[in-house]
């Protein structure tokens, strides 16, 4: 696997173990692969990842072998990474770390973690969200061009809320949109907002966009997955490396950007010259966060004037109040006796 390798990052040397790794069988790519990719993309991630909790999803042994997310922070964390205290909605509780300094990025690569899940909080005040996350996740049939326009369809969406999206592609077939808000909502309000949005994109595209939880009732359409927004769901962060054999990223986009671009464009090989070019596309995203009034209120609209409330949570979730039962919508119909016959009549 060759030596360690010691790599200066700013002010901090950062020891690298088994830098010949190979960890993207596919593509060759190595841990120190990683690593140089992590500083390639050193401003753009730390902003992603500041003084958020952050999960690391770790492969000690490459895309191929045994991975584990842990959300804890580890035993032999330096004491230059800070760290946060969140708590589940189990009423648990972790100390996650949050890192401030691209060395700290690093340091993680040399754990195995290639993907990055960064809380929509800041460690100074874990309550509140700053950041709604909206995840547009095509299911079968459909494909990342359908996400594309769902995405477009969203912009005007959010805009006509007082919001800014931020789009990034997921690594995968999907999109994320990430809108900064100010820290003074709960979790369970931004998720309300969330539902919202997703609904109103579903009225505006009805043949090409659900927010049915159920996979079943989903069909051949977009998914806006407004759970990505309970307590203790995150998404990937901008410039994550995720786990599939052509090594992808999370790829940070200007709005004009979205129709043209492919999800193939953004790998650890060719990021970092875009990133060389462009810098990161995302450097202003917190300089205006916005507010969820007029999301709130029309989440109000819809539960005064068409009845549509809440909607599960996921399943590890504690039942919330108002949530509608967590039945797949077959088997509670399975479960449901069959009424009874009307009484026969009585003879004259």
């Amino acid at each position: 696997m060759g030596d360690a390798v010691e790599l200066s990052v700013g002010e901090r040397v950062v020891r690298l173990s088994h830098p010949e790794k190979v960890y993207f069988p596919e593509r060759g790519f190595t841990k120190y692969d990683v690593a140089r990719y992590y500083l390639s993309v050193g401003d753009g991630i730390v902003r992603a990842l500041r003084d958020r909790p952050t999960m690391l999803q770790r492969f000690p042994d490459g895309v191929g072998g045994e991975s584990f997310f842990q959300k804890r922070a580890p035993k032999n964390l330096p004491d230059w990474i800070p760290t946060g205290r969140i708590s589940f909605p189990s009423g648990r509780y972790a100390d996650e770390i949050c890192p401030r300094e691209v060395a700290a990025v690093v340091w993680a690569a040399n754990l195995g973690c290639l993907t990055f899940h960064p809380w929509p909080v800041r460690r100074d005040d874990t309550d509140h969200p700053d950041e709604l996350r909206i995840d547009l996740d095509p299911q079968p049939g459909t494909g990342y061009a359908d996400a594309v326009r769902a995405a477009l369809e969203l912009r005007g969406v959010l805009e006509e809320l007082g919001l800014t999206g931020w789009p990034k592609t997921s690594g995968g077939r999907g999109l994320h949109v990430f809108v900064p808000i100010a820290p003074r909502w709960t979790f369970t309000q931004v998720r309300r907002s969330a539902i919202a949005v997703a609904r109103e994109l579903e009225r505006r595209m009805p043949r090409e966009v659900t927010t049915a939880w159920w996979k079943e009732e989903r069909g051949t359409k977009v998914f806006v997955d407004y759970n990505q927004t309970a307590r203790d769901r995150t998404i990937a962060s901008a410039y994550s490396v995720r786990p599939r054999p052509h090594a992808p990223v999370s790829a940070p986009l200007r709005w004009e950007e979205v129709p043209g671009a492919e999800p193939e464009d953004f790998d650890l090989g060719s990021m970092p010259a875009r990133y060389a070019e462009v810098g990161d596309v995302h450097a202003g995203m917190e300089d205006a966060p916005g507010g969820l009034e007029a999301a709130l209120e029309l989440a109000d609209r819809d539960e005064r004037e068409h009845g549509l409330g809440d909607l599960p949570y996921p399943p590890e979730h504690p039942k919330m109040k108002g949530e509608p039962k967590r039945v797949q919508p077959s088997r509670a119909r399975k479960e449901t006796p069959p009424s009874s016959p009307p009484p026969s009549p009585s003879p004259e």
